[in-house]
């Protein structure tokens, strides 16, 4: 789904470098558990509630990050260029 990887692969770019390994492990529990893509993208932008076991802090990055505060324009994953940069 075309709205997931371009919220997921920006959301990813900005938070994984900083994330430990528990959040990364519930991050990877996150976008890979769910049998729904639709899913996942309700739950980020908090049009329907997650279930119990994926309320934690990776969520509520994730759901800050789709609100958008900055008005950022995102209109296409970037590029994976960024796996090979050193972590910020």
């Amino acid at each position: 789904m075309l709205e997931n990887c371009i919220l997921l692969s920006l959301f990813a770019k900005e938070n994984l470098g900083r994330m430990s390994e528990e959040q990364l492990n519930r991050y990877d529990r996150l976008i890979n558990e769910p049998s729904n893509d639709w899913d996942i993208y309700y739950w980020a932008t908090e049009a329907k509630p997650a279930p119990a076991e994926f309320e934690h802090d990776v969520l509520d990055m994730l759901r800050e990050f789709a609100k958008n505060r900055n008005r950022e324009q995102r209109l296409r994953q970037p590029d994976l260029e960024y796996l090979f940069e050193p972590p910020r």
